[in-house]
């Protein structure tokens, strides 16, 4: 590749916000033209990639640190390794699911070197309808526009549980691209959404108002 990466990132200024994306994808044969344009040279079209990108990046970055100097840090460092590294990239899963992947185990080693262990929640022992429960309270409050209390919510939980519930919910990520994303089996990504919904079930009960919970509860039944 002929434009080297120092060279290029100096055309644009990539500025990464709190808000999620707007979930708008690429589709998997975009994908590969956007690759391919990049291999062949395209600056233009790597910054088509990092728009496409940077702001879930950002996002599950700061889930992971809970502090935005550092996800900002380590979502640069996540875009240099993108690009360096496209050429491996075999199209044996999405390229979403290869950058949230690259951006994840950025994280992890970041938190390794500080040797901190964010957020503790106790579990209160919820059965399965309860957490299904949740999954529909979510819903209606997304589209009532309360993402920002959810956000709050998720910020709270410990790392995986928030950068695993960010995908899950905002990003729509299946499982099986999770498992992906985090090198876990699929049954075992299953178990850690699990108690993840759990632990923010925990929490949304204590930030939201109790009645808006239990008329999801009574809908249930």
């Amino acid at each position: 590749m002929v434009t080297t990466f120092p060279k290029y990132f100096s055309i644009y200024t990539v500025t990464f916000g709190s808000d999620l994306s707007s979930n708008a994808k690429m589709t998997t044969n975009n994908d590969q033209h956007i690759i391919n344009q990049i291999l062949a040279g395209d600056t233009k079209a790597f910054a088509v990639l990092v728009n496409q990108y940077k702001d879930l990046v950002f996002t599950l970055a700061l889930r992971m640190l809970k502090h935005r100097e550092e996800a900002e840090e380590v979502s640069q460092d996540t875009f240099i390794k993108v690009f360096k590294s496209l050429h491996k990239f075999k199209g044996d899963s999405k390229l979403s699911t290869w950058i949230y992947r690259v951006a994840y185990n950025n994280c992890l080693d970041r938190l390794k070197k500080q040797k901190v262990q964010y957020n503790i929640v106790a579990i209160n022992e919820f059965t399965e309808h309860e957490v299904k429960t949740i999954d529909n309270a979510f819903e209606n409050l997304v589209e009532a526009e309360r993402r920002q209390t959810i956000q709050e919510c998720i910020q709270m939980l410990p790392n995986d549980d928030a950068f695993l519930l960010t995908l899950y919910y905002f990003e729509e990520q299946s499982i099986e691209d999770i498992s992906k994303v985090v090198g876990l089996t699929v049954n075992n990504v299953k178990v850690k959404l699990f108690r993840s919904r759990k632990k923010l079930m925990t929490i949304l009960k204590q930030k939201l108002e109790p009645e808006l919970i239990e008329s999801y509860e009574r809908e249930r039944k």
